[in-house]
This record gives C-alpha cells, sequence and structure tokens, in this order.
C-alpha cells in the first residue's frame, strides 16, 4: 500500500472536506437528531457521486477503490455526518458483484440515481429478523445472509418505522422482519457466505476510518477548550497529563488510521488478507477512538456532559458507531481465530 496520496486522492479529500464544512456543520448534526439522517444533505452526496464512488466506470460509477471511500469516510466521521455513507458503499459494493441478478441491478441504478437507499444486514438473520441493521430506518432495500443465502429484501411501507431502534449515538436503527419481505436470492452457499464476509470487512474498514476521523477532530476541539480553561490560575493545556494523554490518544489514533486505510486498501489489493484487517482496524480505532473522547469530554469538566457543548456528540457516537456491530469481545474471539487457527492462517495467506 502506498502512503502517498495520488493527486486524484487528495483533490477527493479537498472536494468532500470544502462540501461537508458548507454543508454539515454542528448545527446540521443537531438538527437531524434523534433519527441521524439528513436527507437534503444524503441528496447532495448523491448529486456528487459518493454513494458509487466504488463502483466501476461501465456500471456507471465513479471507478474509484476502497482507499477512495475511506477518505470520504474519515471526513464523514470528522464532521459526524448524519448520512449512510458507510452503510450504502458496502451495500453498493454487493449490488454491484452481483449486478446480473435483475433486482440487484435494477437497484445499483436506482442507487445511483439518488432514487434508492440500501444498507446492509451485518449479522445473520435470526427467526426471520435481520437484527439491528445500520441504516436500517431510512433505507429502501437490506442485503441479508438468511441460512445460506444472501438475500435482497424489501419490506412493505412503515414496517420499518414500527421496527426504531432507539440509541445514544443518534443513528437510523432498525430491525427489519424479513419473513413477509419481498426477497431475491443473490448467491447461494459458500458464494452467499464469502460475499457476506466481504461486506462485513467493508464495513468495518469504514467504518473504522470514520470513527478516526471523529477522534481526531474531538482532539482538536479538546485543544481549544483547554487553552482557555484554567485551574489555579493556569491553562491546563500546560499541565503534563493533559498534556501526555492526548498525545498518547492522537499516536493511537494515527495508528488506527494507518491500520483503516490498508483494511481499505485490501479490500481490492489483498482480498486474502482483508478480513483480518478490517477486524483489526475497526477493534482497534473503536477503542482509540472511545478512549480519546472519554478524556477530552473530562477535560472538558462538568461542561463536556452538557448538549450545549459539541464534545458530547463526539463522545456519544464514539460509543454508538463502534456498538453497531456487537460485543467487540465476541469479535477479538473471531480476530484471534483467524489469526491463530492454523487451518485459517492458510486461508488467509498469514505465515
Amino acid at each position: 500500500m502506498s502512503l502517498q496520496p495520488t493527486a486524484d486522492q487528495r483533490d477527493l479529500r479537498a472536494a468532500v472536506a470544502a462540501f461537508l464544512t458548507s454543508h454539515c456543520g454542528e448545527a446540521a448534526v443537531r438538527k437531524a437528531e434523534p433519527l441521524g439522517v439528513d436527507t437534503a444533505l444524503w441528496a447532495r452526496c448523491s448529486g456528487m457521486g459518493l454513494p458509487g464512488l466504488t463502483v466501476a466506470v461501465e456500471q456507471g460509477g465513479g471507478g474509484a477503490g476502497f482507499v477512495e471511500a475511506a477518505i470520504a469516510a474519515e471526513l464523514m466521521g470528522r464532521h459526524l455526518a448524519p448520512v449512510p455513507f458507510v452503510e450504502v458503499t458496502s451495500a453498493v459494493s454487493v449490488l454491484a458483484e452481483f449486478a446480473a441478478v435483475t433486482a440487484a441491478g435494477e437497484a445499483l441504478r436506482s442507487t445511483l440515481a439518488g432514487d434508492l437507499v440500501p444498507t446492509v444486514c451485518l449479522h445473520p438473520v435470526t427467526a426471520g429478523t435481520a437484527p439491528i441493521v445500520p441504516a436500517g430506518a431510512v433505507a429502501d432495500v437490506v442485503i441479508a445472509l438468511r441460512d445460506d443465502q444472501l438475500v435482497l429484501a424489501r419490506t412493505a411501507p412503515g414496517v420499518r418505522g414500527e421496527a426504531l431502534v432507539p440509541n445514544l449515538g443518534a443513528m437510523p436503527l432498525a430491525r427489519w422482519d424479513l419473513a413477509g419481505a419481498d426477497t431475491v436470492v443473490l448467491a447461494s452457499g459458500a458464494q452467499a457466505h464469502s460475499a457476506f464476509a466481504r461486506l462485513r470487512g467493508r464495513w468495518q474498514a469504514l467504518t473504522a476510518v470514520a470513527l478516526v476521523g471523529l477522534g481526531l477532530r474531538a482532539i482538536e476541539i479538546a485543544l481549544e477548550y483547554i487553552r482557555q480553561r484554567k485551574a489555579f490560575g493556569t491553562p491546563i493545556a500546560t499541565f503534563q497529563t493533559v498534556q501526555h494523554r492526548l498525545a498518547d490518544d492522537a499516536t493511537a489514533l494515527e495508528g488506527g488510521r494507518l491500520l483503516a486505510y490498508e483494511a481499505a486498501w485490501a479490500q481490492t489489493a489483498d482480498p486474502d488478507r482483508a478480513d483480518v484487517l478490517g477486524a483489526s482496524a475497526f477493534l482497534f480505532a473503536s477503542e482509540a477512538a472511545i478512549r480519546t473522547t472519554d478524556a477530552c469530554l473530562h477535560f472538558h469538566g462538568g461542561y463536556g456532559f452538557t448538549l450545549e457543548y459539541a464534545i458530547q456528540l463526539y463522545f456519544r457516537r464514539a460509543r454508538a458507531w463502534s456498538q453497531v456491530f456487537g460485543d467487540r469481545r465476541t469479535e477479538y474471539v473471531r480476530l484471534a481465530r483467524l489469526l491463530f487457527d492454523d487451518d485459517r492462517r492458510g486461508a488467509h495467506g498469514l505465515s
């Protein structure tokens, strides 16, 4: 993986950063709560071609890779953008892969046109229900693993609204009842499980880099505050314990950033390691973002817990975004098996 961005990547970063600075300030984030989605902002994102960033040009997309998607995701995290970019990008990669299936091809074209919002269920369907679907409260279709089949499901209007999942991070989470849903099979057997693993790895990689962007912005907010706040007549920014903690957190986030970008790069360049890197990046970035926002909020003193201060927006989302995938301890166990099981090590190109 090259650590030097290309000219196109620098241009993409500049364009997305300028767009979010103009259209996604703190006021927009607050206004989108509690559901956590700004439909007008997402329409603008669609107009920029962000949903199809990783889709091949011949399929109507931008022809970029997941490193470019990671660049956008990092900026989305930095601005706490209330849009389903990570979920849609993960779903679109599956729709593009199975575009030969009529329903998937139609869904892909509708998504690129800005007329459809697809999402993914990160865990297998249980008892006919897709549990805790990210962006499920605003999505039109969901891609899920049901038994040994990867399916594209569409529910009747109103079903999602009745299954909203309230959460601290103001995310549009929902449970989808697939028992009576209109579903189309995209793949079966080993092919279905393989595709499901890929979409989860992509979601993890993009969520990881979004958490890094969130954490780095939280440090900037904390720095602005501690330069003004005084204790015993002295700015707390001069206290070594504050300085060392922020330096440690910034270092951890930069490490997480490198790992997250490698995970994004591996999605197409090194697929044998993509699963391991996606899980590693997600877990590392989750821990780093939670630890960082915890410190940044506490440096604000009691003010940090009040709704008037921006830092609580980051504190809440750092925890909520990382919990969408479920208990991180379970994912640590899965990662350990990938890393230390001899058979799986060979399958993932590890020595």
